[in-house]
């Protein structure tokens, strides 16, 4: 089912974040939130995620089962790679496929505790963490910042490899990002 969002409103105190935003977002499909900072990106898609409530509208079509990517990564920092990983997978998923989806990407060294690895490192645990997860819908803000170019396109590919036929909605400043991912684009400007 598509998700529908109609006249979202939101507030904090004075402040309009969104001011009757509406989109239509596509089952199945990858689509990236483009605009400046400050123009509620990160608000909506607190909304979406029922982590914050909306002031008017309605929305529809959002799955129960939800993974996320944050600004921040959001690791259990005593916990390996692998170990933070298995957390949010379906039973039966092998440590072997965990560590196989981890060195594609980079991660090599999977016994040591996260909050020995560098940022970019913890990055790309939490975008394998949200892929792996058992759910269907993923919630993406920001998820490449902090890499270097070369890791960039490496976790791209393999974010689009690994999410087909899954509703993915991700957040980025970046029009490279949405060129290369090959994505529908909602664009939210200043004030909505």
């Amino acid at each position: 089912m598509d998700i529908s969002v109609s006249g979202i409103k939101k507030s904090f105190g004075e402040k309009i974040v969104l001011d009757g935003f509406s989109a239509a977002i596509r089952e199945n499909h990858l689509t990236c939130i483009m605009g400046p900072s400050g123009c509620g990106k990160t608000t909506l898609l607190n909304i979406l995620m029922g982590l914050e409530q909306k002031d008017e509208g309605t929305i529809s079509g959002i799955p129960e089962k939800k993974s996320a990517v944050f600004q921040e990564d959001r690791l259990c920092e005593s916990f390996n790679a692998v170990s933070n990983v298995r957390m949010v997978c379906a039973k039966g998923v092998k440590d072997s496929v965990i560590s196989s989806h981890l060195e594609s990407i980079g991660i090599s060294d999977l016994s040591q505790p996260v909050r020995e690895f560098s940022g970019g490192m913890k990055r790309r645990v939490a975008i394998v963490r949200a892929i792996l997860s058992d759910s269907h819908i993923l919630f993406l803000d920001e998820p490449f910042k902090g890499l270097d170019d070369d890791t960039k396109s490496l976790v791209m590919a393999y974010m689009v490899e690994n999410t087909r036929n899954r509703t993915v909605i991700l957040v980025t400043h970046s029009l490279d990002e949405v060129k290369a991912l090959d994505c529908d684009m909602i664009l939210m400007g200043e004030k909505e």
